[in-house]
């Protein structure tokens, strides 16, 4: 029996659901509160999407006190997000440049839990050109240099790959149309980026606000330039 893929469709049709689950594409925990905000309803309206949302599983609850915080249930969930976000662009206005207008979230921003943009399918696209990464068929995996190279970066590899989720997996692009880095090793890559002080999150959006210096460590450590120092030559 083929799923029924009907049951999603119904849950992401409302609104007000679309509105919440786009707004946990950063990767953050948000209160019902924060939601309701976010999908303009009030609280009481706000409770009864996000129930339907946790039973079909698209949501996950987690208490911290008095508190509950909703979070997307799994990368599937915010790929799935991403894929809707590109299909719509293309249907809605085929001729339009996809992904958001904020030039910031194009270059680069949170997708779940790990980088995407034009930084995050720089990324990409050099670890394969190195050949750091292969790709088979629909899947992507470390070389035995990529191997070496994340090793080396004090990545342990073997505590990544105990992850219920695959150690490297291909994201497409909602703004750039192109593959960027997901899975437990794109999830690494985000934090290593935020723990380095490279780069900040915005508060209030997914983008992810580089320092020049970070900037210059992040492109200078996965070898690739991006389309702004292509165009001044900076280092």
């Amino acid at each position: 029996m083929s799923p029924d893929i009907t049951f999603v469709a119904a849950l992401m049709a409302d609104q007000a659901r679309s509105r919440m689950l786009l707004a946990l594409l950063s990767g953050k925990a948000l209160t019902a509160t924060e939601l309701a905000l976010e999908a303009d309803i009030t609280a009481q309206t706000a409770s009864s999407h996000l129930s339907k949302l946790v039973e079909g599983q698209l949501l996950v609850v987690r208490k911290q006190g008095r508190h509950k915080y909703f979070q997307l249930q799994s990368l599937e969930v915010a790929q799935l997000l991403e894929s809707l976000l590109n299909l719509s662009s293309v249907l809605t206005h085929p001729k339009a440049r996809t992904g958001p207008a904020d030039p910031l979230l194009r270059k680069s921003r949170v997708c779940y839990d790990h980088l995407a943009g034009e930084l995050g399918v720089g990324l990409y696209h050099s670890l394969l050109e190195q050949q750091l990464l292969a790709e088979h068929s629909d899947q992507v995996m470390l070389t035995k240099l990529g191997v070496d190279f994340f090793t080396a970066l004090g990545v342990n590899l073997a505590e990544l790959e105990k992850q219920k989720r695959p150690l490297c997996k291909a994201c497409l692009d909602w703004s750039e149309r192109r593959t960027h880095l997901a899975g437990a090793l794109g999830q690494w890559v985000l934090q290593d980026i935020l723990n380095k002080g490279w780069a900040v999150r915005d508060n209030d959006s997914r983008v992810l606000h580089f320092h020049l210096k970070g900037m210059a460590s992040f492109c200078k450590r996965y070898r690739f330039r991006t389309s702004s120092e292509a165009l001044t030559g900076s280092d």
